[in-house]
């Protein structure tokens, strides 16, 4: 009789494990991901105001109009182009790399020989946003059609105090992602 029940026990065990995989078997859902990318030429060709050349030349300011801290002067526009991007590409977003020539207000530290003077970058022309060169907050991107574009931009000096006059020299390192 124990043997009986025993085979019973067993038969219902067994019985029951076998119908689990068919209950897991009826709630799993499957699905497919679908990926897709593209591969782009590595860089475009920049140039300012439609030239060979990178270089903005501020216009000349008086100490003056730089005599306090935070004070502005000498905004000048220039347009930055974009030419032989890929075609693919429908967007390039510009950035700034850190480096010696970046303070830490996110402007750019002056090389030359005038005081307490910065450079500020401004996307959007001579009214428009400053750009923090260290955190890239207001760097613009730029449109592409047919692998060109271009973006108003402008260069300003700045104040850290009262300026004292002489040379304004700095850089900006920039990198563009595609969109």
């Amino acid at each position: 009789m124990n043997k009986m029940l025993l085979s019973a026990a067993l038969a219902a065990t067994l019985g029951a494990m076998a119908f689990v995989p068919a209950a897991q078997a009826a709630t799993t859902n499957t699905g497919t991901i679908q990926i897709t990318g593209k591969v782009l030429q590595d860089t475009c060709t920049v140039a300012v105001n439609g030239g060979a050349g990178t270089t903005v030349t501020l216009t000349p300011v008086m100490t003056s109009n730089l005599a306090a801290a935070n004070a502005v002067a000498g905004a000048t526009a220039f347009t930055l182009n974009l030419s032989n991007c890929d075609a693919n590409a429908t967007s390039a977003k510009l950035s700034f790399q850190g480096g010696a020539n970046n303070a830490a207000d996110g402007n750019l530290k002056n090389n030359g020989t005038a005081g307490s003077v910065e450079v500020q970058l401004l996307a959007g022309g001579t009214s428009g946003s400053v750009i923090n060169v260290g955190t890239n907050a207001n760097a613009p991107t730029v449109a592409l059609t047919s692998g060109s574009g271009s973006t108003s931009m402008a260069a300003q000096y700045f104040a850290t105090a009262a300026a004292s006059a002489g040379l304004v020299s700095t850089s900006a390192s920039m990198t563009f992602t595609y969109q």
